[in-house]
């Protein structure tokens, strides 16, 4: 029989397997908002909508229910059937994603279950991501549903929401995987605090994002470090009530993603200047690196692979800020043979 520590280190590679899976979708699921794609598929059938139609008249099917929808009698008109076979292919991979994850997440659960190697304190965490995971797949129905009428675009405040789903349940499998991956004992070490608080300010940021997508505030303005000319540009207040504006006003949304990113740099760098390890040095590369992916992304005007790796760079900072938090509160324990 394996030993417990041996079980702990397959459920943990499992784990880690799903966090690449969450990881993908994310991508995915930037891919999709960046090209248009999310209201290419206009129903919601989690069993049988896994099956992409497979002859012409499914496909011109398909395609008349999306003419039926303001994107495209407002927006998309005259589209061709192979443009619409474009936007319906990252909808559907989307998708298909999601419900891979489910299966690729409940199966090996229930297995490790079933033989005993997952110890009964785990079930509650690991059940709890699950059903937030289907959670995630009905936020994401209801995101598209606010696009099917009176709109050209899905709601930026459910858009937010869903992406902020999204990198929780990452954060809760990375955190999970990180704490099984070896014995640990608890540690109380200094600069935890510092460490959580920066953990904070990334989600906040990643909502700060999820309206720049939602808004297309990307395309707000293509200067920097100055918008549109000048530090504090003209629009940033022109909604009112005044709070609306971080919320519904594409230049204001890009405002604060750019002055979020600058106090998580500066945060990064005090942290490591506080706090010196290899864990905050990273943590501090990374953000870096992240700040200045952003910055290309503006002034490139937005291009699909350079905003898909920005993405990407987000999720690889959110791991090591956990594994930051893991280093001072964890350390290995002593092996006993």
């Amino acid at each position: 029989m394996p030993t417990s520590h041996q079980n702990m280190r397959a459920v943990a590679i499992w784990l880690w397997g799903i966090a690449l899976l969450v990881a993908l979708m994310v991508i995915v699921g930037g891919a999709t908002r960046l090209t248009d794609s999310g209201l290419s598929i206009t129903e919601w059938k989690p069993l049988l909508g896994a099956i992409p139609p497979l002859t012409e008249a499914q496909w011109l099917e398909v395609f008349e229910r999306y003419k039926q929808i303001p994107e495209y009698q407002i927006q998309n008109r005259g589209m061709s059937l192979a443009d619409f076979r474009f936007i319906f292919w990252w909808e559907w991979a989307h998708r298909f994603l999601g419900r891979f994850i489910g299966i690729a997440f409940a199966v090996p659960l229930l297995f490790f279950i079933v033989t005993k190697q997952l110890p009964r304190r785990l079930w509650p965490r690991l059940l709890l991501i699950f059903a937030l995971g289907g959670f995630q797949g009905a936020l994401g129905w209801y995101m598209v549903a606010s696009g099917l009428a009176d709109r050209v675009d899905v709601s930026q405040y459910r858009l937010a929401a869903h992406l902020a789903v999204a990198f929780v349940i990452f954060a809760s499998i990375v955190w999970m995987a990180m704490t099984l991956s070896s014995q640990w004992r608890k540690l109380a070490a200094q600069g935890t605090t510092l460490a959580l608080g920066f953990l904070a300010l990334l989600f906040l940021q990643v909502a700060a994002g999820g309206f720049v997508a939602g808004l297309d505030a990307g395309h707000a303005s293509y200067t920097w470090p100055k918008m549109n000319g000048a530090w504090l540009p003209d629009g940033l207040n022109s909604l009112s009530p005044g709070w609306r504006n971080a919320f519904e006003n594409a230049l204001a949304a890009q405002f604060n993603h750019r002055i979020l990113a600058y106090l998580i740099l500066f945060y990064a760098l005090l942290q490591a200047w506080r706090v010196p390890s290899g864990s905050a040095f990273l943590l501090a590369v990374a953000v870096s690196v992240q700040a200045g992916l952003g910055i290309l992304t503006i002034v490139l005007q937005v291009p699909l692979a350079v905003a898909l790796l920005h993405q990407a760079v987000a999720l690889i900072v959110l791991a090591l800020a956990l594994w930051h938090v893991a280093t001072l509160t964890r350390a290995p324990a002593p092996n006993r043979q």
